[in-house]
């Protein structure tokens, strides 16, 4: 699995919601998928969220840091921007998914996956209103 350093496109960083709901679940297993394919690497939103120093300056430091949200109350879009990072910011409700009513498919993740990937190609940088690099190896 490839490590996120240096790879195509720089340093890339998913955090999912994973949050308790269906959509929750869709976004965390997409993310997953694509860890696995070495599209990017998965970081802990959770440590973002409580402000853990390696977390923060690694989400600072990345070249591109896509949330995955299930549903509009979008809490790893705003984990991230409370700390200055403006990410790529994926809404499963954008893509038509709606909480209490999106099967976990392997169908629907690779849905996801794919509008991940397409999303993240459009090029953003690491902080907000930054249009310079994000910091790391690739900078």
């Amino acid at each position: 699995m490839a490590n996120g350093c240096c790879s195509e496109g720089g340093i890339k960083l998913l955090y999912p919601c994973s949050g308790a709901a269906d959509v929750g679940e869709l976004a965390d297993q997409a993310v997953r998928k694509l860890w696995k394919e070495g599209f990017a690497t998965k970081t802990c939103l959770a440590g973002v969220g409580a402000d853990l120093s390696g977390f923060v300056q690694s989400a600072k430091g990345a070249d591109i840091n896509i949330t995955v949200d299930g549903c509009s109350m979008a809490c790893a879009r705003k984990c991230l921007e409370r700390i200055g990072v403006k990410p790529v910011s994926i809404m499963l409700a954008d893509l038509g998914y709606k909480k209490g009513e999106s099967p976990v498919t392997e169908e629907n993740i690779d849905k996801i996956a794919s509008a991940i990937k397409e999303a993240s190609s459009m090029p953003l940088k690491g902080k907000a209103g930054d249009t310079t690099s994000g910091g790391g190896c690739c900078s």
